[in-house]
């Protein structure tokens, strides 16, 4: 398989899974997987990580207007909602930093075609769903700073391939009973900062400059997911609205199920 059919199949992975609450890294391990592709910890994350930067620029383009109004409110240099938005979004951040500082190598481990693994994350995801379909308060409570981390900590958490994290977000906020376009709107922008520090970070350090030169997957890989990204963003606004997440809860147990049996029924 060429280089350039496998990055187009990863980035379309990536960009359709990344915002449907069923865990775009645990399909891109899947899709590896599936690819033949040998890559190990950490050649394997810089691809999910590359990919992730790709759709974190398809959010920022889908809510272009909503990030150049917090930016505006934040040049005020006051407080006001746009301040405090963004405060919640700092507080948020706070599980996975610590994670991301503290767990780097563990992080890298997971990411080495343990199918198993993301099939019992894809499970969790899927329970977590059925949880915020059938238990979600309907109400439209405002995020406080307790929830804030908290949802954060559900983040952190999904940095496991197969938890997804939009999900675990999403699904966190919906129990808390805040609004659901709001706990989407914030699921989304939440993230930014956190892929493109971790990417800033490892460019700085230096870590895969020896990795660049795998650029035809890279760059296709990158192209597709964001193209790919901009459509599937826009589709989870619309079904988040309609309460029908319980159809990925289904989906997550399905896909689970069978990458469990087909591991195990290979030995």
């Amino acid at each position: 398989m060429t280089e350039f059919i496998r990055g187009l199949i990863l980035g379309i992975v990536q960009g359709i899974t990344e915002f449907l609450p069923v865990s775009s890294d645990g399909h891109l391990e899947l899709a590896k997987y599936i690819l033949g592709d040998k890559s190990m910890g950490e050649d394997s994350l810089f691809m999910t990580i590359v990919l992730h930067v790709a759709t974190t620029l398809s959010i920022i383009v889908v809510f272009r207007k909503d990030i150049k109004d917090i930016f505006g409110g934040l040049l005020q240099f006051k407080w006001n909602a746009q301040t405090e938005f963004s405060a919640k979004v700092v507080v948020s951040m706070i599980p996975a930093v610590f994670v991301g500082l503290f767990f780097e190598a563990e992080i890298e481990s997971l990411f080495s075609g343990r199918i198993l693994l993301v099939a019992a994350m894809l499970a969790v995801s899927g329970l977590m769903l059925l949880l915020a379909h059938y238990f979600a308060r309907d109400t439209d409570k405002p995020i406080s700073y307790g929830n804030a981390f908290i949802i954060g900590i559900a983040q952190a958490l999904a940095i496991a391939p197969g938890l997804s994290r939009s999900g675990s977000t999403i699904s966190t906020s919906v129990l808390f009973g805040i609004d659901r376009n709001v706990a989407a709107k914030f699921s989304f922008l939440m993230v930014i900062p956190l892929i493109l520090g971790k990417l800033a970070k490892d460019i700085l350090d230096g870590q895969y400059s020896s990795q660049i030169e795998n650029g035809t997957t890279l760059i296709v890989g990158f192209l597709a997911a964001f193209f790919t990204g901009l459509f599937a963003c826009r589709l989870v606004l619309k079904v988040v609205q309609q309460s029908k997440l319980v159809y990925f809860a289904v989906y997550c147990f399905v896909v689970a199920i069978v990458a469990a049996a087909y591991i195990l029924s290979k030995g």
